[in-house]
């Protein structure tokens, strides 16, 4: 009986409500928290560069021994890790907006961007719009990011 009152039902809706939020900022926190890491990471990796190509594959081997669980640490990934580093020179970037997309994302963007501006264009409109990875490559293969850019220039003109 109690089930069908107005009152239940809005409280019910209001918690169901919290707890989407609260995952979907538990979620945005470990999305930041892991691409900080990796951005240290790389650093890390940048710093040693001088230690020759073999340097990343025995770093790889030795996180796996130490951490047999653990996924994202191979040394293709740690190689993504160091580009990744290389491209942004400040975490204040990484945290406010490339850790608010997931890694796989930001792989996608090291491969496929062409220039820093485009990747932070991408990512923010991946952010605001939700993008999937996949619709992410849709948008990058399709040139959404050079298309927006040249109707802004367009649209300058026309107003001048």
């Amino acid at each position: 009986m109690l089930m069908n009152n107005n009152e239940y039902l809005e409280l019910l809706n209001g918690i169901k409500e919290r707890i989407y939020t609260a995952q979907y900022k538990a979620t945005l926190a470990a999305y930041t928290e892991m691409t900080r890491l990796y951005w240290e990471i790389g650093n890390d990796i940048n710093s040693k560069r001088g230690w020759g190509t073999e340097f990343i594959d025995n770093l790889a081997q030795d996180i796996k021994i130490e951490f047999p669980l653990a996924k994202g640490y191979s040394a293709r990934n740690l190689r993504y890790m160091a580009k990744f580093a290389r491209l942004f020179s400040s975490a204040d970037i990484v945290e406010k907006v490339l850790g608010r997309i997931t890694w796989y994302h930001n792989q996608t963007l090291i491969d496929k961007s062409d220039t820093t501006e485009e990747y932070l264009w991408y990512a923010a409109e991946t952010v605001k719009h939700g993008w999937t990875r996949d619709v992410l490559v849709h948008m990058l293969e399709g040139g959404l990011y050079a298309r927006q850019k040249r109707f802004k220039q367009t649209d300058r003109r026309q107003c001048v």
